[in-house]
């Protein structure tokens, strides 16, 4: 394979728990297992998009050939992000740089939100404290009102022109009965420079503050709501199914929470050095998706 040795070694253990190398590229980055589960049986990859495949614009190093592997390994994928944009700016960016992709197999924290109120309020009037794709994608579904005596469902996510006025409107909503919900709770976003902006959960622990209550369902990653419309992308049982991301907060808990392995690449969020002090253990390390193919025929 690309430059890919795979191959098995011991190292030392994190809290007690074996780790052992389990691939290594020639030159650097390696694959760390803690697991001693059953890992034979895989025949899915939920992957995360922001962090795992691509950085904004740009597609991570190895990507698309890591995918296109997968794919003639015979493995289905799916894609999950918490992003609010649409699933097409995905399919777009993805065919933009040759991965050949389906906006079905493209599932954001929007599109997750979308289900959700489908499922359980389809007939509810919305007001969303968020950036304005949210809103384009959902009013196709449902209509949106900014007078707190009609809203029966308040939105949080991330909106980069979050005022008094929104959260005054939301608040009152909220104070009169109306349900509370949010596409996802990270604390920040990163953004295509390399830093990070105050995302979902700074607009979330405002609405809680002055409300009393709290958010009643997050629909994005980690929530097993999302991990359950992946894996029914799929086809799959958790257990046939691999998660693989770049946050230990989000993409790793929410394939335990489920029953999934778990791999984690360090293109993105968490950080290799975080790991020995984390409660949250993933199966797997990566030092990029380049790798996983590498990873899943040691394993298959």
């Amino acid at each position: 394979m690309d430059e890919t040795d795979v191959r098995v070694c011991r190292t030392q253990s994190v809290r007690h728990t074996p780790i052992r190398y389990a691939a290594q590229t020639k030159k650097n980055g390696c694959a760390v297992k803690t697991t001693k589960r059953e890992t034979g049986n895989i025949i899915g990859i939920v992957l995360d998009l922001d962090g795992t495949i691509c950085v904004g614009e740009h597609l991570i190093d190895g990507a698309r050939e890591a995918l296109e592997a997968m794919r003639r390994m015979g493995y289905r994928l799916t894609f999950v992000s918490n992003s609010i944009d649409g699933r097409e700016i995905y399919a777009r960016r993805l065919r933009r740089h040759g991965i050949s992709v389906d906006v079905d197999d493209i599932l954001t924290a929007t599109e997750a939100l979308r289900l959700y109120l489908q499922e359980n309020m389809p007939e509810a009037t919305l007001y969303a404290i968020a950036d304005p794709p949210l809103q384009e994608v959902l009013s196709e579904d449902f209509p949106f009102s900014n007078d707190p005596q009609q809203i029966d469902v308040v939105i949080a996510s991330v909106d980069r022109s979050f005022d008094f006025n929104k959260l005054n409107t939301g608040f009152q909503a909220l104070k009169r009965g109306a349900h509370f919900v949010a596409t996802n709770s990270d604390a920040t976003c990163p953004t295509d420079d390399g830093g990070e902006i105050p995302d979902a959960a700074a607009v979330i622990g405002a609405l809680e503050a002055c409300s009393k209550r709290r958010v009643e369902q997050v629909v994005g990653k980690p929530s097993s709501f999302m991990a359950r419309h992946a894996l029914e992308r799929l086809g799959i049982a958790a257990s046939q199914a691999m998660m693989v991301g770049d946050r230990l907060e989000t993409d790793v808990v929410m394939g335990q929470q489920v029953g999934m392995l778990t791999t984690l690449v360090l293109t993105g969020v968490s950080r290799a050095e975080s790991l020995p002090d984390s409660p949250i253990q993933p199966d797997f390390v990566l030092t990029s998706i380049r790798q996983l193919p590498g990873l899943l025929e040691l394993l298959a």
